[in-house]
């Protein structure tokens, strides 16, 4: 295991579900682990937190070793040198927000005089000193986001792993929050796994992003990595690429790229055989008559969903598959964009990604 690392190989069974992962995080490193509901996110951070039991693998941190079942060594949570952020915080309700930071510290066998002085200068770091002595249920959202990030600190963690940790904020807050936890992450340089469905808390924390499906890691890369080469329709539709599969054949230059019954012209000189096609719904084209551009993808196709927004539109069309297009509303209103409406849509070969899968 690589110095200052998180090490994670972990097996097990829950029922009919399955988890299968093997990952690293560096020290100073935020890894966000990404995936639908059921994929198995929560169950990976509770299986290295040691609240469940491994079946087979390894976690370990440095040269402390925090489970090895070839060696028969399981240490139970409060052993595990881990802060552990949950989506509720699970604060207690009676003690006040001071107790509760200690309340970390005492866990792992402290004094009461160093877990309270440990409190209070996480307290302090993180801007919430003078909350000490407030019952939580006085706090915000945010506020208590960061008593919970305290008490994990104050317990001396060398690893913090944050499950959904923005769910309970309102839109506002949690854009707020993110930014100040990006902060803390930065300043306490400690290995992080983030566990999150939102896309912005992993482009926004994470230096690298996971994605576990069906129990199991289907890509890591960066952000780059991630949207440029997707290796499956969740990461494409998490980043609102267009993704499919197809079979290149041999050739040079230009080439017929069949999905389905639809043929897309791509430009992929060393390829062939399975690959993937990608690429932005800003690249797609709408228009009333059939375009005489430069586009080599020329798609008649009907509007099957039209999704609101920030700033723009998204078409979501049938043109023998679905593609997803991206317009100003300027232009939705010009070409009177309703569901049932046909319209043409142009794509450049030039602007579609092609790389084995």
């Amino acid at each position: 295991m690589a110095h200052d690392t998180l090490s994670i190989r972990a097996k097990l069974t829950r029922q009919s579900f399955a988890l299968d992962v093997a990952f690293d995080v560096s020290l100073g490193e935020t890894l966000a682990l990404v995936g639908p509901s059921g994929a198995g996110k929560s169950t990976c951070v509770a299986a290295v937190a040691g609240l469940l039991r491994l079946e087979c693998g390894r976690v370990g941190f440095d040269d402390e070793v925090w489970c090895d079942t070839s060696l028969g060594i399981d240490c139970p949570p409060h052993r595990r040198r881990i802060g552990f952020v949950h989506q509720d915080y699970a604060l207690f309700p009676n003690l006040n927000v001071r107790d509760n930071v200690a309340y970390g510290a005492r866990a792992r066998r402290s004094s009461r005089p160093i877990a309270l002085a440990k409190a209070s200068e996480w307290l302090e770091r993180l801007g919430i000193g003078e909350f000490a002595d407030r019952p939580v249920g006085a706090l915000s959202g945010g506020q208590r986001q960061r008593v919970a990030l305290a008490r994990a600190l104050a317990s001396g963690a060398r690893v913090l792993l944050l499950d959904e940790p923005f769910g309970s904020l309102d839109l506002s807050t949690r854009n707020v929050v993110r930014r100040q936890l990006r902060g803390f992450l930065r300043d306490v340089q400690l290995p992080t796994v983030l566990v999150t469905h939102d896309p912005t808390d992993a482009l926004t924390l994470a230096e690298r992003i996971a994605i576990l499906e069906d129990g199991h890691i289907r890509q890591t890369g960066t952000c780059e990595e991630l949207l440029t080469r997707p290796q499956t329709p969740f990461v494409a539709e998490l980043f609102g690429l267009n993704f499919f599969r197809a079979v290149l054949p041999p050739g040079q230059g230009l080439r017929e790229a069949v999905v389905g019954g639809t043929v897309f012209h791509v430009i992929a000189t060393d390829h062939e055989g399975p690959v993937a096609l990608a690429f932005a719904p800003s690249a797609v084209t709408l228009s009333i008559e059939k375009p005489e551009g430069s586009a080599q993808n020329t798609f008649l196709g009907t509007v099957l969903e039209i999704i609101p927004l920030m700033e723009r539109i998204r078409v979501m069309l049938n043109c023998g598959v679905t593609v997803a297009a991206d317009v100003v509303r300027d232009a939705a209103v010009t070409l009177d964009l309703v569901r049932g409406r046909t319209v043409w849509a142009s794509v450049k070969a030039t602007a579609i990604q092609v790389y084995p899968t």
